[in-house]
Formats: C-alpha cells, sequence, structure tokens
C-alpha cells in the first residue's frame, strides 16, 4: 500500500499520494521519448513535404523540351541560370520592379495589420467602453463577407482619390484585418493579466504608454504568427492587383501570369518565375521559422 503524506503550507493542507509523485516523473519521462518509428515517419513527411519545392527547381533547370517529356525527369538540369536571367531580362514583365512592389507591399500591410490589430485587440479585451460587444460582433461579422464582394466600391473608391494603378491603392484597402483583430483580442485577454495593466496605472502611466510598454512585449509571440500571415496572403494575392494596378507597377502574381501570356506558353520561363517568386516566402521561414512555430504553440497555449 502506499503511504499518504500531507504537505503542509499557508493554504490548507493538501493529501498527495506518494505512489503518484513516485510515477509522474517517469509518466513524462514517457513522452519525451521518440523511437524509430517517430524518426521515420518525420522523415516520411519532411520528405512528402519538400518534393514540391524540389520538383519546381527541377522543372526550372530544364528547357521546355524535358519538361513534358514521360517520365518527367527528377534531377536538375543546367539552364537553371539561363532561364532566371530571361525572366528578369523580359521586358514585357518587369519582374525586378513586381518583386520589389510585393515586397513593399506585403511588409507596409503586415506592419500595419500587427499595429492596428493589436491596438483594437487591447482595446476590445482589456478597455471598458459602452458598445465593445457590438463593436466587436461587427467586426467578427466582416470576417464573413467575401472579400471580393467589395472589389466593386473598392474600385470606386479607388477611383475617386486617383490612386488605380498605383501601389496605394493595394495598400490601404488591407491595413486592418477582422481575423487580426479577433486573434489579439482572444490573446491579449489570456496573456496581460489585469492586474499588470492596474499598477501601470497606479505608477501614472498612461493608456498608450501602457499598451507600448506593458501589452505589446506581450502580444510579440501572436504578432509575429499574424505578421507572417498577412506576409503570405499579400505576397500571394492576384486578383486585386490585377484589377488595380497597371502593367507599369505589377506585383509577383500578377507578373507571374504574364509570363504565360500568348500563343506559346514557355513552361519553363513561367516554372522559373514562380521559383523566384517563391524564394521570399521560404527565406523568411528559414530565418523566423523558431520564432514562428514558438508563437504558434504559445498563441495556442495562450488561447
Amino acid at each position: 500500500m502506499s503511504r499518504v503524506i500531507a504537505v503542509q503550507d499557508t493554504e490548507p493542507a493538501l493529501v498527495v499520494s506518494e505512489t503518484v509523485m513516485a510515477k509522474a516523473p517517469r509518466r513524462r519521462g514517457r513522452l519525451r521519448e521518440s523511437g524509430p518509428l517517430t524518426y521515420g515517419i518525420l522523415v516520411i513527411a519532411l520528405a512528402v513535404s519538400a518534393f514540391p519545392l524540389y520538383f519546381m527547381v527541377v522543372m526550372a533547370s530544364r528547357p521546355n523540351d524535358q519538361i513534358t517529356t514521360v517520365p518527367p525527369p527528377l534531377s536538375p538540369g543546367d539552364k537553371l541560370v539561363d532561364n532566371v536571367q530571361r525572366v528578369f531580362a523580359n521586358p514585357d514583365v518587369l519582374f525586378s520592379q513586381a518583386m520589389v512592389n510585393t515586397l513593399i507591399v506585403a511588409g507596409v500591410c503586415s506592419a500595419a495589420v500587427v499595429l492596428c490589430s493589436s491596438l483594437a485587440g487591447f482595446a476590445f479585451a482589456k478597455l471598458r467602453f459602452r458598445g465593445r460587444n457590438a463593436l466587436l460582433l461587427t467586426v467578427i461579422a466582416t470576417m464573413m463577407v467575401p472579400i471580393q464582394l467589395g472589389f466593386i466600391p473598392l474600385y470606386m473608391l479607388m477611383t475617386k482619390l486617383n490612386l488605380v494603378g498605383q501601389l496605394p491603392s493595394v495598400i490601404l484597402p488591407f491595413v486592418v484585418s477582422g481575423f487580426g483583430v479577433f486573434m489579439m483580442r482572444q490573446y491579449a485577454g489570456q496573456a496581460v493579466p489585469d492586474e499588470l495593466i492596474e499598477a501601470a496605472r497606479i505608477d501614472g502611466a498612461s493608456t498608450i504608454r501602457i499598451f507600448w510598454s506593458v501589452v505589446l512585449p506581450a502580444l510579440r509571440p501572436a504578432a509575429a504568427v499574424l505578421g507572417l500571415f498577412t506576409f503570405m496572403e499579400r505576397w500571394n494575392d492576384f486578383l486585386w492587383p490585377y484589377l488595380v494596378l497597371s502593367p507599369d507597377h505589377p506585383t509577383v502574381q500578377v507578373a507571374l501570369s504574364r509570363l504565360s501570356n500568348g500563343y506559346y506558353a514557355d513552361q519553363a520561363l513561367v516554372i522559373a518565375g514562380t521559383l523566384v517568386g517563391t524564394l521570399p516566402l521560404a527565406v523568411v521561414f528559414v530565418v523566423f521559422g523558431r520564432q514562428i512555430i514558438g508563437g504558434i504553440m504559445e498563441a495556442g497555449i495562450k488561447a
């Protein structure tokens, strides 16, 4: 039989089973064990996930007559540099300018969404004001409306502002995100204790100072995840930039669509352009992968 011990503390006495205490560490240890099967599954998952990227590199390094062969080639060729040079040398696409434009649009929209969503999330989670719940429901309701339904009024608004054909027409409609506000509100409600905010108020801090010095550092994990999602969404956006931007100011996705225009589709050119357009996202994942995964895990735990 297991003995029962009492732990005396300022709280009432806790009765703890010695058998349970002895078994708990061993259970935690078993959770950390990983055998060959686990590593085998991880290797298979990694191979399946990385194969499309590898195959894109293979196709981008081959001439057109080898891309459509059956069975397809599985080893890289020697035309990768030539195909990439042809992508940037194409006078009808302006791929270099498209990369710069997309980087500006994605970066500005990501920073704006993170800032606005953090401010709104803090207000909805920690500030008390009339109509707070109704406004929050309105923000959530905007997530149910397809973005395509707003293209016509948005285009009319950009026309009145004389922004059609310019980069601000792609940035301004997406500086605020309903999903971002809801996400930051949920995270702020769990990550920022009310006692911490009250202590800052007692010390004489204003609301802006509380947000900047107390709330924003606690929201960094969720802000990193939201910034990544927004960057990917804006980088891969096609329809709205295609509608409002002129051929002289394309984005990456619009430039890729123009690579395949014409009576003859240069498949090697299209795949090489797709590879170049995918590299910035891959670099973001490689450089910030640990921070992004940590932010997703911590945001999930807090929520």
